[in-house]
């Protein structure tokens, strides 16, 4: 996709001095070109994430994993970025077979919140919104797991409305997420879900009895590689490996994993987790942090052992390291609606998808109606799963 740039220029006041703002849609290619500024931004954004970071959209385009209709929505003042989407066109129901925009995501991009700057915060999300306008050529945009409770979100909704689109919500759920206290037992104290807590101190006692338990951290070198390829086993070893889902089932979603979770350059760290058992991994979590968050994307353990949880006995045992070794601010857990991390994490994000119409998009369809026809499509799609499993 060929670069269009200065598709809309303001200036904003910052404290004395006048700032230019340009909006523009780029390629990769040309966001690739500008590896500090990328990286700055990420220093730099309200709500830094790894999703959308140089690190993680380098290793999916190495695996093969980038659509080659990605495109980026960016706002920018002179040499620094200020925004940043990666963004996709494709048909969609939501629009009776037309196209609609969307942000760029896999499962490994668990929020699609844009990275956005905190100079200006305002005028930038305007900027930005008059960007979306330009990028789906005035269609809809249907946005998947975008955060409606965070700052982000929520002002990037309100900057919607401003601008006069309409929007609807077709699905919400809570993401469990924690935020970081002083110490580990002031995360335990009156924690709401104390039985779990007790059931989960259990089910390590009874690992313990079976032999030596050994929580280990892999932050870089042969550590990290070998934790990397222990997930891979214990993930082939189980249901996914079975279903075929698995990452090493498949070459491009291994030659991620290989990339994603290598060590990382620039403002995105790689950190795993492994419980192991006279030295056998029983559970392996992988994780990518960024900006004080430590999104948990992955998550592996030795099935011949479910009846002790030790999945959920490393989860519990990597909350502790959070505390007490302070690596992050906040553990995001990256999930779907109905995650066991529910009973363990306090804290809960909102995380919704929303349609978007930009004035005058609707056309024959009202905002309602597109809501309705993406809620079928959700509905359809879960039934299919259904019937698949009980085949």
């Amino acid at each position: 996709m060929t670069a269009r740039t200065g598709l809309r220029r303001v200036e904003a006041q910052t404290g004395e001095r006048r700032v230019r703002h340009s909006v523009a849609i780029v390629d990769l290619a040309a966001l690739r070109a500008e590896p500090q500024a990328w990286d700055d931004l990420v220093a730099r954004a309200v709500e830094p994430h790894p999703h959308f970071t140089r690190h993680v959209v380098e290793a999916h385009r190495r695996a093969g994993l980038l659509r080659d209709d990605c495109a980026f929505v960016i706002v920018r003042t002179a040499d620094r970025l200020d925004a940043i989407l990666p963004f996709r066109s494709g048909l969609d129901i939501t629009g009776l077979g037309t196209a609609v925009a969307q942000p760029v995501l896999s499962p490994f991009m668990p929020s699609s919140a844009p990275l956005v700057a905190g100079e200006v915060f305002a005028e930038t999300l305007a900027i930005l919104v008059a960007g979306l306008a330009e990028a789906s050529n005035g269609r809809a945009w249907r946005w998947p797991l975008l955060s409606i409770s965070s700052p982000v979100g929520r002002a990037l909704l309100a900057a919607l409305r401003d601008a006069g689109w309409t929007t609807g919500i077709v699905d919400s759920f809570e993401r469990p997420v924690l935020d970081r206290r002083p110490s580990h037992d002031a995360f335990l104290e009156d924690h709401p879900y104390k039985s779990r807590l007790k059931d989960l101190r259990r089910r390590r006692r009874r690992l313990a009895e079976a032999g030596a338990i050994e929580c280990v951290t892999a932050t870089e070198g042969d550590a990290l590689v070998s934790a990397v390829e222990d997930f891979l086993a214990l993930e082939s070893a189980g249901w996914k490996g079975d279903a075929g889902t698995a990452m090493a089932c498949r070459p491009r979603t291994l030659a991620l994993a290989h990339a994603l979770f290598a060590e990382a350059s620039g403002p995105v760290t790689v950190r795993a987790d492994t419980l192991s058992l006279d030295g056998r991994p029983l559970a392996v979590s992988l994780a990518l942090i960024a900006g004080g968050t430590a999104c948990l994307l992955k998550t592996a353990y030795d099935e011949r052992e479910r009846a002790l949880a030790p999945g959920l006995v490393l989860e519990a045992e990597i909350v502790r390291a959070f505390h007490e070794a302070a690596f992050a601010e906040r553990l995001d857990s990256a999930t779907r609606a109905g995650s066991a991390l529910e009973s363990l994490y306090r804290e809960r994000e909102t995380v919704a998808e929303i349609i978007a119409v930009p004035p005058g998009g609707e056309g024959r369809l009202s905002i309602d109606r597109r809501v309705a026809l993406a809620r079928f499509e959700r509905r359809a799609k879960a039934e299919a799963r259904r019937l698949l499993k009980r085949g």
